[in-house]
């Protein structure tokens, strides 16, 4: 008789090992293997199955219909900018986010808007109980009658309620709280959530039940469970935000309906998420006029341009290693920018302590940010304002020269919404666009960042 195989998952990230380590090597968390038996999956559906339907059979793409997915709007045009136009039918949309960010606010809000369009959803919560949903909804408004709710955790009980129900959109909040009786493992192993998931989009598919998905995240952000979990859904949604700030971003890193890295922007309030139809302006809101380290960046973010202040300030240090540090970009782009000014300009930064900051609490690591850095770094240095009403966006080699980035004219399009009528870019840049926007701009081309010593 074969003996039974018997494999390791991480708790943390969900790898897979076949000996008991003390250390995963995925996550470097400590401690965190569990023992789970590797049972085999059953080879097919049975009769008492309530998914069961006829096998497939092949066909050539010819004999596909091509038809254009319906799409049911949620009345938030930041979330439908980001899911792709909308809700598909029968689609899995994973969301997830850092505890308290918002996540279960944005799909109540949602559910509530789909629910005064006709749309039956049906809301799970492993999480809260009815008291407490009741009391969260309370702040965003009052929910109709097609929107019901359900506090529970076994999926035996919540399949049965989705097929009595019917309802056209359904929420699980959250996945690593849910429960198969039938399936090994505790609640929110790797082995439940797989099973979870799995069953939940044969839910999705065969029954054209939209299922969303809220997913925890570990201490490194990343979605916790097995990296399976983002593989199986159609979209991955990240809400990403900074806790001292009302800003929350909405960004889609996979969606099979639309494109990826989209992002949607919304505002916290003591009534729920309000949406941020223009995040431009809100970013440069309260920014300071003629003062020098202070720089307007053009940014992508998917389809979407979106204007931010490039903070920096450069003092000489008094200790033997001067201090590098960033708030909203990479610091390691930081120590290459230094390195790259200090050596075509001429500018001894590599005595003085550099901070750059990205303010509104955004998070940019756009190439195209490269420029509006060291512009920043120099007029810090230099004790020097730009001109007013300037931006600047351009991606910086290593031989300091500028190359040109995507969408120039679009960049300079939203920037001439907001009133800035000079711009600072590579100079391919410059010469692809100068026919294409107005004379009153100045468009100021450079092919190299040493030319900043002129």
């Amino acid at each position: 008789m074969a003996r039974e195989k018997t494999i390791f998952f991480c708790k943390e990230c969900g790898t897979e090992y076949p000996k008991w380590l003390g250390q995963c090597p995925a996550c470097k968390s400590w401690d965190s293997l569990v023992e789970a038996p590797k049972t085999k999956a059953p080879s097919g559906r049975t009769s008492a199955d309530p998914f069961r339907r006829q096998s497939a059979t092949p066909v050539t793409l010819r004999e596909v219909p091509v038809q254009e997915e319906p799409r049911t709007t949620t009345r938030m045009e930041e979330l439908d900018r980001v899911l792709g136009g909308g809700i598909v039918a029968g689609s899995l949309v994973l969301t997830s986010g850092d505890p308290g960010i918002g996540k279960s606010t944005l799909l109540l809000q949602m559910c509530r808007n789909l629910a005064e369009g006709g749309t039956k959803v049906l809301y799970v919560s492993g999480e809260e109980s009815l008291t407490q949903i009741k009391l969260r909804a309370m702040r965003i408004g009052e929910c109709g009658e097609n929107l019901l709710f359900l506090s529970e955790t076994d999926l035996g009980i919540i399949s049965e309620q989705i097929l009595s129900v019917r309802p056209q959109v359904v929420i699980i909040d959250s996945v690593q709280t849910m429960m198969m009786p039938d399936s090994s493992g505790a609640p929110g192993g790797p082995m439940q959530i797989r099973e979870i998931t799995a069953y939940l989009m044969r839910i999705a598919k065969e029954e054209s039940i939209t299922v969303f998905l809220v997913g925890h995240v570990t201490k490194d952000g990343m979605v916790a469970g097995p990296k399976m979990l983002e593989h199986m859904v159609d979209t991955v949604l990240y809400f990403e935000g900074d806790s001292t700030t009302s800003y929350r971003i909405l960004r889609a890193v996979k969606n099979r309906f639309g494109s990826t890295n989209e992002i949607g922007v919304f505002e916290m309030r003591g009534d729920g998420l309000q949406e941020v139809l223009n995040p431009s302006e809100h970013m440069l809101r309260g920014m300071p006029e003629g003062e020098p380290g202070s720089v307007v960046a053009v940014t992508m973010e998917g389809t979407r341009p979106l204007l931010v202040e490039v903070q920096a300030l450069v003092c000489k240090t008094t200790f033997s290693q001067p201090r590098r540090t960033t708030a909203g970009t990479d610091l390691n782009r930081l120590n290459l920018l230094t390195a790259v000014m200090q050596r075509r300009t001429g500018v001894e930064v590599s005595q003085c302590d550099t901070y750059v900051n990205i303010a509104g609490g955004m998070r940019v690591t756009e190439p195209a940010l490269d420029l509006p850095i060291i512009l920043a770094l120099w007029s810090s240095y230099r004790n020097k304002p730009l001109e007013p009403h300037t931006v600047a966006f351009g991606e910086v080699g290593l031989t300091g020269e500028l190359r040109s980035v995507t969408q120039p004219l679009l960049r300079v399009r939203e920037a001439m919404k907001l009133g800035y009528r000079a711009c600072i870019l590579s100079q391919s840049d410059c010469e692809s666009i100068r026919d294409k926007v107005p004379s009153d701009v100045k468009l100021y081309g450079l092919r190299n960042i040493g030319e900043l010593k002129k």
